[in-house]
């Protein structure tokens, strides 16, 4: 399970529509274990070369970001993207890519009315949803 604070999500969905139709992405933070809780989401700049249809981070980025979350106490809860036309599930380029085992990959759509924030834990062969509970 992944705990998520309101003001998280409202900032990820925030993240999700200022950069459409491009794809977001960022670090989440917080407490990793079983039961994470994510206190943070870092925003990171997208590198991929079509940003519409994926993802990447810089890994210079990427690890100043981790740098800086636990110099702040915090650790390495996962990350997550946006699916700005697409639905809140993994694609095949998303597993292909996904290198974390046992950490939250969060996908924030924005294809239908409402935004859907969705979790998936990577088991190093494949994604397993996870539930997400919104906390205020």
């Amino acid at each position: 399970m992944l705990r998520l604070p309101a003001a998280v999500r409202t900032s990820m969905v925030a993240h999700a529509r200022e950069g459409a139709p491009a794809e977001v992405c960022g670090v989440l933070a917080g407490t990793h274990n079983d039961q994470s809780t994510a206190s943070a989401a870092a925003r990171a700049t997208n590198a991929a070369a079509a940003p519409r249809s994926r993802y990447e981070l810089d890994p210079g980025e990427q690890l100043t970001l981790m740098r800086d979350l636990e110099a702040n106490g915090h650790e390495v809860v996962g990350f997550y993207h946006s699916h700005p036309r697409g639905p809140p599930a993994p694609s095949d380029v998303d597993a292909h890519e996904a290198t974390w085992v046992g950490y939250s990959y969060v996908i924030v759509s924005l294809g239908g009315d409402e935004p859907v924030v969705r979790s998936w834990r990577w088991t190093g062969e494949r994604f397993e949803r996870e539930a997400v509970r919104v906390q205020d």
